[in-house]
């Protein structure tokens, strides 16, 4: 190498020399990085700006002020947590910071920490008396906040869900990050059954925190009160997992194991055939949760079954109201309050129960119900022959005629020839429908049509060429025969449709 070239070699050393011994002006540096921060932050950009506040913080992390700025930055995206953690160090950093310890303030009453805020607020003051204008909306939303704390626990003390839930969402506007009020909130929701609301408010909270206890408590009661119990057993022992003190969740846990068992009882009582301790099962187990609005009209649907079963028409159709008060979408209800209305004789009832039900369900099988309980309706508008008879439906012929020899000897005019002349009608007319209700069951082709609710000869299932003393003369005979000591002479009066000179007396 050449005396030049070493020489050269040499200079360029000294000037590297020099670049690296030159001091660093980290104060300008920060300074840098700060100013670049608030740009961003005056455009709006919080994350590139907590980005620049970071790195001057990393470069003079003993600046209060740039712990501030990035406190400010985090408050703006609703990042209270790490805004808060910014406020207390920049007050730890310079005690006299007057707009660190208002941050700190407006995080904690952010989060809901109102202790917290009211002591920071005195210290505040004691500090900087002659500046409360500045902290004068902190004072307010402290006090308004402890207002509607008080509120809250007294509205649920008396069970007003929905006044919580409007309470919640006034403090949640001062407090929008406090954990409690949007848990208390949540919780209204499902005791509202407002169970989609309830469930998104509780996923929100498990974003933030997969173990926050409020919120998968909210979740497990969103399942219990669906019915969905082995599900929200699962749930409510999680929350104990994450919180053995959890006091709600250690009674949800105890109400449904009891509610469970309860239940299945009463399930296998009825199964057995033991109906009054299946009622006494079911009845036990409404009491366990009165909240459980889906579980508790399935209890009570149970019930009706159980009084059905006891051909209890009306108790059953009071059980069915009950349950479908709870639960307006409960087919099974609405289905048994059908067949008790239509075994009461209830039968409009039973048709606006089976066209809210096709509606629900417009399924084959809810047509075919419409179609039967119309008919059922129709049939219970014209004359009831197995009634006039006084036998049941499922009487036989042999039975259908003693029936008809019981009603018409009891019934016949001549038995009321003395009453007035409105009592002597009325007989005339009942006697009359006897023999058209026999004319009917007696045949076999005219019963099954009456039973399938065909019309006969008259719309309203009336015969009017039934001569009723040509039936009853056939069965006790006109002349001789050993029915003949009860007949003497006409209908009182000339007689209606009988032989003249018939009478019919009782001895």
């Amino acid at each position: 190498m050449t005396e030049n070239g070493q020489q050269n070699m040499s200079e360029d050393d000294d000037f590297m020399d020099t670049q690296e011994q030159l001091p660093r002006d980290i104060e300008k540096e920060a300074e840098d990085e700060k100013n670049t921060g608030n740009n961003f932050y005056k455009q709006k950009d919080y994350f590139k700006a907590i980005k620049f506040y970071t790195n001057a913080i990393n470069l003079m992390p003993e600046k209060a002020a740039y712990y501030g700025n990035r406190a400010a930055a985090y408050m703006m995206i609703s990042n209270f947590s790490s805004a808060l953690d910014d406020s207390l160090k920049s007050v730890e950093k310079d005690p006299n910071f007057f707009k660190g310890g208002l941050r700190m303030i407006k995080c904690y009453i952010a989060l809901g920490n109102l202790t917290a805020a009211s002591r920071a607020l005195q210290d505040l003051k004691s500090r900087d008396p002659n500046n409360s204008s500045s902290y004068a909306s902190e004072t307010t939303n402290i006090n308004r906040l402890k207002d509607l704390e008080i509120s809250a626990d007294k509205d649920m003390n008396n069970n007003d869900y929905r006044r919580v839930v409007y309470v919640m969402d006034r403090a949640l506007e001062m407090a929008p990050a406090c954990v409690n009020y949007k848990t208390k909130r949540a919780e209204c929701l499902a005791l509202l059954g407002r169970y989609n609301e309830a469930q998104e408010a509780a996923n929100e909270m498990l974003r933030a925190n997969n173990l926050n206890a409020g919120a998968l408590y909210v979740k497990g009661l969103c399942l219990f009160y669906q019915d969905h119990l082995d599900k929200a057993r699962q749930h409510f022992l999680q929350v104990l997992r994450v919180d053995p003190d959890h006091s709600k969740a250690r009674l949800a846990v105890k109400d449904v194991k009891e509610l469970e068992s309860t239940k299945q009882k009463g399930n296998a009582a009825f199964t057995s055939g033991n109906n009054e301790e299946a009622l006494k099962l079911y009845r036990a187990a409404l009491l366990i949760c009165p909240n459980n609005k889906l579980t508790n009209a399935k209890l009570h649907a149970n019930i009706a079954a159980v009084y059905m079963k006891l051909r209890n028409y009306e108790e059953a159709a009071k059980e069915c109201t009950a349950a479908v008060k709870l639960d307006e979408g409960y087919i099974k209800a609405y289905a048994r309050r059908i067949v008790c209305y239509q075994e009461l004789d209830q039968h409009e009832e039973a048709v606006r129960d089976a066209e809210k039900l096709h509606k629900m369900e417009h399924s084959r099988e809810s047509k075919q119900r419409l179609r039967d309980a119309n008919i059922k309706l129709k049939m219970s508008k014209r004359k009831d022959y197995y009634k006039i008879l006084g036998c049941s439906k499922s009487a036989t012929e042999e039975e259908i005629k003693k029936a008809y020899k019981r009603a018409a000897l009891k019934h016949h005019p001549d038995r009321h020839s003395h009453g007035t002349d409105e009592e002597r009608a009325a007989a005339e007319k009942q006697f009359k429908e006897i023999g058209e209700a026999y004319s009917v069951l007696s045949d076999p082709n005219k019963k099954m049509r009456y039973d399938n609710g065909e019309d006969l000869d008259d719309p309203h299932g009336g015969m009017h060429d039934v001569d009723p003393t040509q039936i009853f003369q056939t069965f006790f005979g006109g002349g001789g025969g050993p029915h003949q000591q009860f007949f003497n002479g006409g209908f009182p009066h000339g007689g209606r449709g009988g032989n003249p000179g018939f009478t019919f007396s009782f001895g």
